[in-house]
């Protein structure tokens, strides 16, 4: 039987690389998950307004579904979500982006496991792998820009910079992980190759937060390409 997955979905790169690497190795995809604290209404990973997300969801022609949940009850919030999403779509998994944390990866797993569904890690890698995932990315077609930045590591001049050659030659001076995966940047991919349109956008205002900077994204609209 065909696997049906439901991918968890923060609109970025690592994101996008999954759903990618899932859609190759003949997995239907059956919906995106993104959850979304009620006390803050917007994105928990990124922390991004969910009219982009919904932007992304139809660019790609997979349906989006927003947990919405508390950072209390957060994981009981997702795991209930997977549960209902599992009868609605007959799914089979759940798969994330995670890159190398165990800590992650034990969690999607838990949490995946109490919904009785497997769960897939397509990305999952050591450490050391990262700046060679990075360059896959840039390789792949897909095009995206980094909204979010961690102030300890990189300053405000790295928001809205694209994810290109010349961000990876950037990269390598900058004691952090290539791909960001401690936080240290977060992205929203806009084109590539499965978007059946492209998200034009334009750059907002950048906000101060506790200890990261976000920049805002406006504008968005779908482009037939």
């Amino acid at each position: 039987m065909k696997k049906k997955i439901a991918l968890s979905w923060s609109g970025g790169k690592d994101g996008c690389m999954a759903l990618h690497k899932l859609i190759a190795q003949g997995y239907e995809i059956a919906c995106l998950v993104t959850t979304v604290p009620v006390e803050l209404e917007r994105t928990f990973g990124h922390g991004e307004k969910m009219e982009a997300i919904l932007k992304q969801s139809e660019a790609l022609g997979i349906p989006v579904h927003f947990i919405r949940c508390t950072f209390k009850g957060y994981t009981q919030s997702f795991i209930d979500s997977l549960r209902e999403l599992k009868e609605n779509y007959h799914l089979t998994s759940a798969a994330f982006g995670d890159l190398y944390l165990d800590e992650h990866r034990s969690w999607g797993e838990n949490a995946a496991d109490s919904a009785g569904l497997e769960a897939l890690y397509p990305l999952w890698m050591e450490k050391k792998e990262a700046a060679h995932a990075l360059q896959a990315f840039v390789n792949s077609g897909y095009k995206a820009v980094i909204i979010r930045t961690q102030d300890d590591v990189l300053d405000k001049t790295w928001l809205g910079r694209e994810i290109d050659q010349q961000l990876i030659e950037k990269m390598k001076s900058e004691p952090i992980c290539p791909m960001g995966e401690a936080g240290e940047y977060h992205t929203f991919v806009y084109d590539g190759p499965l978007f059946k349109k492209r998200i034009q956008l334009t750059f907002g205002e950048k906000t101060q937060m506790e200890t990261t900077t976000r920049l805002e994204l406006e504008g968005l609209t779908l482009i037939v390409k």
